[in-house]
């Protein structure tokens, strides 16, 4: 079976690519949570498309989510991220749209701030650090398929200079700032709203970007408190 996914956050009615309507005639409607845009049975294997261009670093990183889904990957040849590497980004985007999966380190965040100042729109994708590490080393090569496909299914669409519908006292009050486990907290938080880990000031800015409700906030921190507190 192939199951052609959309955007996986974007819900309502959403035009498709002439390609995926061919594959489908129930392509050009996408009321489902994960944005299921088409399905066409294949020798009973399940196979999830990508429609959009998944920009990761590297060829391990491209073989990693080629072992996930079928997409396209452009990759960034590492944090030097290049003009030439831009212009086919922008170019995605454009056609297709785009999901940055970089890694979730130092090098990866870098990655991420520069598209996300040279490319507007672009979707964005977080595979938690403790499921893309192995032998101390951190990349999207070393995730798991499933951990792939989880990171796929909760992307974000970054909006530059919106507003956040969660403050510094929410985050106060969470234990995310100013606390002995913010750090902790802040991962474990970061995870479930499918964000990723940073620092308290980068937090507060991907609430926004991301536009996280006060809904979403409050049942991640809610399932953190269920779970008394823990942070892993």
């Amino acid at each position: 079976m192939l199951l052609i996914y959309s955007s996986l956050s974007i819900p309502g009615p959403r035009k498709v690519p002439e390609q995926a309507s061919r594959l489908c005639p129930l392509a050009g409607i996408l009321g489902c949570p994960a944005a299921l845009t088409g399905i066409m049975y294949s020798k009973g294997r399940q196979e999830i498309m990508i429609k959009e261009v998944i920009v990761v670093e590297g060829r391990d990183d491209t073989v990693a989510v080629k072992r996930a889904v079928d997409a396209d990957t452009i990759e960034t040849g590492g944090s030097a991220i290049n003009a030439r590497i831009l212009q086919r980004i922008a170019l995605a985007q454009e056609r297709r749209g785009v999901i940055v999966l970089t890694d979730p380190d130092h090098a990866g965040e870098r990655i991420r701030k520069i598209i996300s100042a040279k490319v507007p729109g672009c979707k964005h994708a977080f595979i938690p650090e403790a499921d893309a590490t192995r032998k101390g080393d951190i990349g999207v090569e070393n995730a798991s398929p499933a951990a792939i496909r989880r990171a796929l299914e909760r992307v974000h669409t970054s909006y530059e200079g919106a507003e956040s519908q969660i403050d510094m006292e929410d985050l106060m009050e969470a234990g995310l700032l100013v606390h002995p486990d913010a750090a902790a907290r802040r991962m474990a938080m970061g995870n479930l709203l499918g964000i990723g880990y940073c620092n308290g000031k980068q937090f507060y800015k991907r609430l926004a970007i991301f536009q996280i409700s006060r809904e979403e906030f409050a049942d991640a921190l809610a399932r953190i408190e269920d779970e008394g507190g823990r942070t892993t």
